[in-house]
């Protein structure tokens, strides 16, 4: 029986036209700029964000790590949200490897940072202080219920950066699921940030890979930096291929799983034992949570859903994330729901 992942969307497989792409890719070698098709989907990245340039990189991580070590010296602080994904997920690469100082502050339930609290993080400038250097969003907001942040949001984020001499770095991993939730284009979403990185292996299905944009001189320090990192590939555009695909065939559908993701939340709302954090959740992801009455713990639903070969995330003792993407389908939603109910009707 087939098995329903809904686990992330880092699970997703490439596509067959990826699996083809890739098996007819020009090559040559990247360290030296020599990739025909790692530059195309350089190329293509930055002019679909309205950026100068991209730099193709292994991860999102790695991404996010060269970015905010091209922005930052040793000894500087960056302000971040407290859920943030590179505060939380990312081995503490930022201090481990660039000596650089985070600074956290409260995320809202909708991913965003109070203005005023981003404000009174900034450091004023004093010899016993880290120089505040850099503002860091994310978008979707992963640990926020894949909450989306406006255009107005950014753009107020970024008057502020721009008041106090900073730079504004953006966690874009699915920024091309956040302008498919507001409906408005990924140029205007990231118009005012100095950096972003995406993804091209979570949603948009292709096997490996991130692409960070921005100025064609910021881009020249990041190079060094994944260079520094162990980032420099040679022969690389063979995964670059199934980005380019990513970019032409996937990013235009990611509607479809956001409906699919509203879809799963207005049933599971419906399942006794459960409660959605949301029936209309904002992109692609599902939170919920085990009801008091419920006598097993998230991670036994978890290996009792398992048996219905539906697979979920846990996320905490007694609540999941369930994320929705190209290989999800409707019959798979209805799966989903149904081992669910199986599961739960036992125990609460």
């Amino acid at each position: 029986m087939e098995i329903i992942d809904l686990r992330s969307d880092t699970v997703t497989q490439p596509t067959p036209a990826m699996r083809e792409a890739m098996a007819k890719a020009q090559v040559g070698d990247d360290v030296y700029g020599e990739d025909p098709t790692i530059n195309r989907l350089q190329e293509m990245a930055a002019e679909m964000l309205g950026k100068e340039a991209g730099l193709f990189i292994p991860s999102g991580t790695m991404g996010n790590l060269a970015a905010i070590l091209a922005h930052c010296n040793r000894g500087d602080e960056i302000i971040l949200g407290h859920m943030a994904h590179t505060f939380l997920y990312e081995a503490g690469g930022i201090a481990a490897v660039g000596g650089i100082h985070p600074r956290t502050i409260p995320n809202q339930a909708d991913g965003t940072l109070l203005l005023d609290d981003i404000r009174e993080a900034i450091r004023p400038r004093d010899s016993h202080f880290p120089i505040t250097r850099l503002i860091t969003l994310e978008n979707t907001h992963n640990r926020c219920g894949g909450a989306v942040l406006s255009v107005e949001y950014t753009q107020a984020v970024a008057d502020i950066a721009r008041a106090h001499d900073l730079s504004l770095h953006l966690d874009g991993a699915r920024i091309f699921n956040a302008a498919a939730a507001l409906d408005v284009d990924v140029v205007d979403l990231v118009a005012p940030v100095d950096s972003i990185t995406f993804c091209l292996s979570k949603a948009l299905c292709a096997p490996v890979g991130s692409v960070l944009c921005g100025s064609r001189e910021f881009i020249s320090r990041a190079h060094r930096m994944r260079k520094q990192l162990g980032g420099g590939m040679r022969q690389a555009g063979i995964l670059a291929a199934a980005g380019i695909v990513a970019l032409q065939e996937i990013v235009p559908r990611l509607v479809e799983d956001h409906l699919r993701a509203r879809t799963l939340a207005q049933g599971l709302g419906s399942v006794a034992g459960v409660i959605p954090d949301t029936r209309q959740p904002p992109s692609n992801m599902v939170y919920l949570t085990l009801r008091e009455d419920v006598s097993l713990d998230a991670q036994a639903v978890a290996e009792e859903l398992r048996k219905h070969n539906v697979l979920v995330g846990v996320v905490s003792k007694r609540s999941f994330r369930l994320v929705t993407h190209y290989w999800i389908d409707d019959k798979a939603i209805h799966t989903a729901v149904e081992a669910f109910e199986k599961v739960l009707e036992n125990y609460s």
